[in-house]
C-alpha cells in the first residue's frame, strides 16, 4: 500500500505541465555529498576555520592556499553520480511536466542527469575562470592543481561558485522569480529554507499546490499544500 501523501503527489504531478522544482543540498546528499548543516555534513568536520569562514569572499582573497586545500578536499565531488531524484525530475522535463530545476547546489547533478533548464543559484563547481584573462578551466584542472590554481598568462583561477558574502547573480535569480510566479506546482526539496537570499524565492509563488519534500521540518511547512517527509530519492523514485 502506497504511502498516501506520496499518492497525493502523484496526483498532482500527473494533472500537472507546469511544474518548477526547486532544490537544496539534501538533493545531492544521497549522491554522496555532504551538506553544511546535518550532523555528518561539512559544519562538524575538523578544521582551523568554520566552513562558512573557508567559503568566504574575504578568505578567499587573504587566505587563497587554505581555501583551496578546503576546497579540493571537501567541495569536489567529482565522480558523484545523479541519484533517483535528478533523474526523475529530468524525466519530467522530458516529458513536458517540469518547466526548471532551480538549484543551490554547485555539483552539476541535475546536468549530469539530463536537466536542461537549470538556473544554479550559487554557481557550479565545474566552471572556473582565471581572473585575470577569463580562461574557461574545468574543475579537474583544479583538482590536479597545487596551492592557488594559475592559468597559463599568470593570473589565479577562481571557482565560478558564490562564496559567503557576495551577490548572487541578478539575472539567475530573476528568471527564477519568473519561472516560481508562473507555475502552477511548486515542489521545494532537500532545504532547510534557511538560506537568503534563496529561500525567499518561494514567496513569489502564486499557485494553491506547494509542496515540501523534507527529512526534516522547515520554517515554511504550515505554508504548504502538501509536506512529504523522508528520503527525496526514495519518494521520487515512488512516484
Amino acid at each position: 500500500m502506497q504511502d498516501p501523501q506520496i499518492q497525493k503527489l502523484k496526483e498532482i504531478i500527473d494533472n500537472s505541465d507546469n511544474i518548477v522544482f526547486f532544490g537544496g543540498a539534501g538533493v545531492s546528499t544521497e549522491s554522496g555529498i555532504p551538506d553544511f548543516r546535518s550532523t555528518d555534513g561539512l559544519y562538524h568536520q575538523q578544521y582551523d576555520y568554520p566552513p562558512e569562514t573557508i567559503l568566504s569572499h574575504t578568505f578567499f582573497r587573504r587566505k587563497p592556499e587554505e581555501f583551496f586545500r578546503f576546497y579540493r578536499n571537501k567541495m569536489l565531488a567529482l565522480d558523484a553520480q545523479p541519484n533517483a531524484a535528478h533523474l526523475k525530475l529530468a524525466q519530467w522535463e522530458r516529458e513536458g511536466k517540469l518547466k526548471a530545476v532551480i538549484t543551490q547546489n554547485i555539483d552539476g547533478l541535475h546536468q549530469a542527469a539530463g536537466s536542461k533548464k537549470v538556473l544554479e543559484l550559487h554557481g557550479s563547481v565545474l566552471r572556473n575562470y582565471c581572473e585575470k584573462c577569463g580562461k574557461f578551466y574545468d574543475a579537474r584542472y583544479i583538482q590536479n592543481s597545487t596551492g592557488v590554481p594559475r592559468c597559463g598568462c599568470g593570473g589565479s583561477i577562481k571557482p565560478d561558485v558564490v562564496l559567503y558574502e557576495e551577490s548572487l547573480d541578478m539575472g539567475t535569480m530573476q528568471e527564477a522569480i519568473s519561472f516560481i510566479s508562473q507555475a502552477d506546482v511548486l515542489i521545494i526539496g532537500g532545504t532547510s529554507l534557511v538560506v537568503y537570499p534563496a529561500a525567499g524565492l518561494i514567496d513569489y509563488y502564486r499557485g494553491h499546490k506547494l509542496v515540501l519534500v523534507n527529512k526534516t521540518p522547515t520554517p515554511r511547512d504550515s505554508m504548504a499544500d502538501l509536506v512529504v517527509a523522508g528520503s527525496i530519492g526514495e519518494i521520487f523514485a515512488a512516484l
